[in-house]
Order: structure tokens, then sequence, then C-alpha cells
């Protein structure tokens, strides 16, 4: 359930019986033909549909994160690396300050990754409270259907482009992209980088039929359900 349906009274009641949550991180950044929220508007969803059968609460997404190659397409926001770990820490301890124990971080961006190391380095220090940091799309399920259907696939590609993602209006390119080439794009700077990146496809195909891809969906939505259950220990 989402904790913007509930009131302070309702979330105190909960953690008389329960001390598990979820937070959602995301990004806004280019998504080539899809929305710019891509990343916030998956890791949000995909946190409320494996919570809501556990009725465990889900805090609203965050929806910025860390994207410094890609501030040269339009829309594109980023946080410095500390900035984004400061803000994570803050969170998590507020969270434990009210008592929620078993908190996992469902996160819809690459280059949130920085954001594993802190939440490792964070629970060092609070040995009482349990932090996962999941990356729901190479969660090993969903990364294997996903591969075993498009080996190429990659950013801004089908396996982002959802009923929630897409665009009234947009076409998708009926073709398939040739993957970017990733050790020059890792060196570039934003400028160059879009050049290279062209559209912003990173490779594979731009749609593939609803079937597969809200498989995918349950696929990842089920592995979510599943760390939230735990083993915690």
């Amino acid at each position: 359930m989402k904790i913007s349906d509930m009131n302070w009274m309702q979330v105190e009641a909960y953690l008389k019986a329960d001390d598990r949550c979820l937070l959602p991180i995301g990004c806004t950044e280019q998504h080539a033909y899809l929305s710019l929220a891509v990343d916030a508007i998956l890791a949000e969803r995909v946190a409320v549909e494996a919570a809501e059968p556990l009725g465990v609460p889900v805090f609203p997404v965050l929806p910025f994160g860390i994207t410094p190659s890609f501030m040269s397409y339009p829309g594109t926001v980023t946080l410095k690396v500390e900035t984004m770990v400061r803000v994570v820490h803050d969170l998590l301890d507020s969270l434990d300050h009210q008592g929620f124990r078993r908190i996992l971080i469902v996160n819809g961006h690459g280059g949130n990754q920085p954001v594993a190391a802190a939440v490792a380095e964070w629970m060092a220090a609070h040995p009482r409270t349990r932090v996962r940091f999941h990356n729901w799309w190479n969660s090993p399920k969903t990364l294997a259907y996903v591969k075993g259907i498009d080996p190429q696939s990659a950013h801004a590609s089908w396996m982002e482009n959802l009923p929630w993602t897409r665009l009234a209006g947009v076409i998708q390119p009926e073709c398939r992209k040739p993957p970017v080439d990733y050790q020059r794009y890792a060196v570039l700077p934003p400028d160059a980088a879009r050049a290279l990146a062209g559209d912003g496809n990173f490779g594979g195909a731009y749609e593939r039929p609803d079937a597969e891809v809200l498989e995918m969906w349950r696929i990842a939505v089920e592995e979510t359900l599943a760390l939230i259950e735990g083993p915690w220990a």
C-alpha cells in the first residue's frame, strides 16, 4: 500500500505488528521515445504491486538519481553521487527512527549503483536494521527472461516500454538498434555521449508484443515480492 494512502496513526498501528517498508528510487533522464520518468515510474510501480498482497507500505519514489552522462538530453536532471548518498542516508535514518527495521530499496536506475555501497556502510553503523538494495530489472529471473527474448535489449528498449511508460501519440520505431559501444560511451562527456547514443536507446528492439512485456513484469513483481517476504536474518 502507498504511504500516501495512510495517515500517521495508521502507520503507528502498522509498526506494532510489522517493521517492513519499501523505498523506491529512480531517475529523471532520457529514455528515447518513452517518458523521461521511466525509472521512477517502474521502480514505484513494481514496489507497490509487490508489496500490496502483504500490506507493506511503500514510500513515494525518489524521482532523481545519478545520470551525468545524459545531461545533454533536455529534461534530464542529475544528482551528484555525494548528494544521492546523503539523501539516502537521511531517508534511512528517518525510517530507522520510526521503527522500520526491514527496508527494501527498489532501484529503477543503473546509475544509482553507488547507493548499494552507501547502504552497506549505513547498515554497519545501524546493526539492528536490515536494508536490501534491489535492481528490479536485473534480478536473476527477470534478466534471464529478457535476455532469452532479446540478448541485446538495453536502456530505453522494449524492456522499459510498458503501457505506463509510453507517451500518447508517440510512435516507436519498428527497427532494432545495434548495441551502443559501451567502452567508448563510458569515457565521453555529455555532448559526445549524446552524439554516440543518438535517440538514446542503447540497443535492441524498441517494442515487443505486450504479452511478452507484461510477462517480464509479472516475473519482476514476483521476484520483488520474494525479497519482501525474506528471509531477512
